[in-house]
C-alpha cells in the first residue's frame, strides 16, 4: 500500500515537521459547525427529536439525582439519609423510585431531573499531544475537559483513553451504555492507529508474531492487522504503520513495538469502531454529531437514540 506522507497524513497530523507542535494551553478548542441536514434528513431529525422513550418502571432517586448533576451516587445517598431531599413535598426514602410527574427538591431547591430518555450526545475531538484526559491535574497540565467548555457538563464521559503523548480521535458521550459498548472487551471494538517509528523497522517475522500474539507484563496482546505504509520520500528514516487492535490497555500499541526494541515516535488514533477521525477536523478541534449521526452510531450497537438497549 503506497502513501504520500505529506498528502496522506498531513490533515490528520496537522504538522509538516517531524517534531510535534506544542499544545495550546490557554485557548479553548475550536468547535466545527454542524452541517445542516437537507429536507429529507430534516424529516428524520424532527422525528428523532419528537421520539421519547417512556420510563415505565421509574428510576431510583439517588441515580436520578446523580444523572442530574447533584453529585456522585454516594453523595446523593447521604443527602437522602440526611432528609434533605423531598419528593412531592414528602421526605425521600433511600431506594425509592421517582417518575416524570414527580417534583424533586434538594435543600428546598427544585431539581430538574435529566431523564435517560434524553437524546444521547456524542462529541468527537482531535486531541493533540500534551493533553491529559482528566478533569483536574495536580501539576496544572492542560486537560481535554479544560479545552472544551461544553464538557464541563459532568454527564459527559470520555470513551477510552489516549495517553499524554498520543494524539488523534477522542470520543465523549452522555450515554454510559454506549461508552460500555465501545470499551468492554467482550464487544471487541476495533481501534485503528497510525504509528511512526524512527530507524528500526519490524521484520516480517516480528509482524507475524504480533498477529499471533506476544506476552506483555499484563498478559497476551496481539494486533488484528498491521500494514507498513510506503512513503514517496525514501530517504526519510521514519517508517509508518497502520495498526488495528481490539483492546484498549494502557500504552498497548507502544509496548507491543517496544517488545521488539522498536520505539514509537508518534502515535495517532484514526478510528474507533464505526467513528473515523474526519480529515477536516484539525488538531485541537471538536465536532458534535447531529441527531441522524447519533442515531446511526446507536443503531450499530443495538441502542436507541437515548443510549438504552433496544428490546425486541
Amino acid at each position: 500500500m503506497k502513501l504520500n506522507l505529506k498528502a496522506g497524513l498531513k490533515q490528520i497530523m496537522g504538522d509538516k515537521s517531524n517534531k510535534a507542535k506544542s499544545p495550546i494551553k490557554k485557548k479553548n478548542a475550536k468547535r466545527i459547525k454542524l452541517i445542516k441536514p437537507n429536507k429529507i434528513e430534516q424529516v428524520t431529525v424532527n422525528r428523532i427529536r419528537n421520539e421519547r422513550i417512556e420510563v415505565e418502571n421509574g428510576i431510583r432517586i439517588s441515580k436520578a439525582l446523580a444523572m442530574s448533576g447533584v453529585g456522585g451516587r454516594r453523595n446523593c445517598d447521604e443527602l437522602i439519609n440526611a432528609k434533605r431531599v423531598t419528593v412531592n413535598n414528602k421526605v425521600a426514602i433511600l431506594g425509592q423510585k421517582i417518575y416524570t410527574t414527580d417534583r424533586i427538591m434538594v435543600d428546598n431547591k427544585m431539581v430538574k431531573i435529566k431523564w435517560p430518555d434524553r437524546l444521547a450526545r456524542i462529541i468527537i475531538y482531535h486531541k493533540p499531544e500534551g493533553e491529559l484526559i482528566t478533569r483536574t491535574d495536580p501539576k496544572g497540565r492542560p486537560t481535554v475537559f479544560e479545552r472544551i467548555p461544553i464538557l464541563r457538563n459532568k454527564r459527559f464521559v470520555a470513551i477510552g483513553r489516549l495517553d499524554y503523548n498520543t494524539s488523534g480521535l477522542l470520543i465523549f458521550t452522555t450515554s454510559g451504555e454506549l461508552a460500555n459498548r465501545f470499551t468492554h472487551p467482550r464487544y471487541e471494538v476495533e481501534r485503528e492507529y497510525s504509528v511512526r517509528v524512527y530507524g528500526n523497522e519490524l521484520t516480517a517475522e516480528q509482524i507475524a508474531e504480533l498477529k499471533k500474539g506476544i506476552k506483555l507484563e499484563d498478559g497476551m496482546a496481539n494486533v488484528e492487522e498491521i500494514i507498513k505504509l510506503e512513503m514517496q520520500d525514501t530517504e526519510s528514516k521514519n517508517c509508518w504503520y497502520k495498526v488495528i487492535i481490539k483492546e484498549g490497555r494502557n500504552r498497548e500499541v507502544r509496548r507491543m513495538f517496544e517488545y521488539f526494541d522498536v520505539v514509537v515516535s508518534r502515535l495517532i488514533r484514526t478510528r474507533f469502531g464505526p467513528i473515523i477521525l474526519p480529515p477536516r477536523l484539525k488538531r485541537g478541534q471538536f465536532y458534535e454529531l447531529n441527531e441522524i449521526e447519533v442515531s446511526n452510531i446507536m443503531s450499530k450497537f443495538d441502542l436507541n437514540i437515548a443510549g438504552n438497549k433496544v428490546i425486541s
